[in-house]
Parts: structure tokens; C-alpha cells; sequence
């Protein structure tokens, strides 16, 4: 006796795995069938015929244990440890009940959804830090310039100018944060 697999079920754990990414089951189901899907799909930790109530639990055993945790889930009670884990991602054909309980909502059920969540998430956390720089490097060139530091020796920046720079500033960071939009995750 066993669970049918998707396709894309084994892929995406190999991915999460060479990303360093452990992977745990927790299921209500019979610990033979859960230990059989593992096996099949590569998964490092199996919690099975855990009642509703203790997955939650197994969540904060799983962060005890110095993790950070993510937790997929789509039923009524997946959600107590959606909300426990530190980020709870919920199935969006799931329950309302998982749906609210959760950070992040996927579109799909498709298991590689996951994989394109953490490229998206990537992209958002290197534009974010390119903008961060973008705008820190400007600030420490354009107040100093603005201020006279350069007057003694005749080189001013007129307000006019120094408004015109900072506007430049904040499209260039919107054009390079919308170019996330053109990228394929």
C-alpha cells in the first residue's frame, strides 16, 4: 500500500537538497506507508501518524533543534503549525482555515511551486540589497557634495542640480527593482 508521487515531488526535494535544504515529512499516515514515500522521494526526517494536534509540536521539535523552519500545508489542521513554523506556506487550493494561517499563499499545487517561491525570493533579497547599496553610495557622494564640502576648492552643487541627481537616484532603484517583473523564476 502506498501514496501516488508526482512527477515533480522527487525533483523538487533534490533541488531543496542541494540547496542544503532538509526535508521532513509529518503525516497522519501509517508509518510504513510514510517511510516508503520518503524512501522513494529522498526525504531526511519522517514524522508519521501524528494526530492534528501534535504537528504543531513537531514543528517546535524541528526548531528546538536549531532550524529555521518551513512548513507547506493545505488542511484545517495543518494550521497550527503553519503559524509556528517561521514560515508557513499554505497550498491556495487548501482550507480558508490553512490559507489565513499562513505567510505565503501558493497559487498551485505543484510541488516545484516551492522552488520558484525561493528563486523569487532570492531575486527579491539581491535587488533589495543592490538598491540598498545603490542608494547608500549615492547618499555618501550627493549630502557632502550638496553641503559645499567641495566649495573651497569651486566646485558647488546647486540645490537644482542636487534635486535633480536624488530623483535620478530613486528611478534608477524602482527601474532596477522592476526589473524583477522580465525575470523568469
Amino acid at each position: 500500500i502506498g501514496d501516488t508521487v508526482r512527477d515533480t515531488s522527487k525533483t523538487t526535494i533534490q533541488a531543496l537538497h542541494d540547496r542544503g535544504i532538509s526535508v521532513a515529512m509529518l503525516t497522519g499516515d501509517a508509518d510504513g506507508v510514510a517511510r516508503s514515500v520518503a524512501e522513494e522521494l529522498g526525504i531526511d526526517t519522517v514524522f508519521a501518524e501524528v494526530l492534528p494536534e501534535e504537528k504543531d509540536e513537531k514543528i517546535q521539535l524541528l526548531q528546538d533543534s536549531g532550524g529555521l523552519v518551513a512548513m507547506v500545508g493545505d488542511g484545517v489542521n495543518d494550521a497550527p503549525a503553519l503559524a509556528r513554523s517561521d514560515v508557513g506556506i499554505a497550498i491556495g487550493s487548501g482550507t480558508d482555515v490553512a490559507v489565513e494561517s499562513a505567510d505565503i499563499v501558493l497559487v498551485d499545487d505543484d510541488p516545484s511551486s516551492l522552488l520558484k517561491l525561493l528563486r523569487l525570493s532570492d531575486m527579491s533579497r539581491s535587488k533589495m540589497i543592490q538598491n540598498l547599496f545603490w542608494a547608500a553610495g549615492y547618499n555618501i557622494a550627493a549630502i557632502p557634495l550638496a553641503a559645499g564640502v567641495l566649495a573651497p576648492v569651486g566646485f558647488v552643487l546647486s540645490p537644482a542640480v542636487g534635486a535633480a541627481v536624488m530623483s535620478l537616484s530613486t528611478i534608477i532603484v524602482a527601474v532596477n527593482a522592476q526589473q524583477m517583473r522580465y525575470a523568469s523564476v
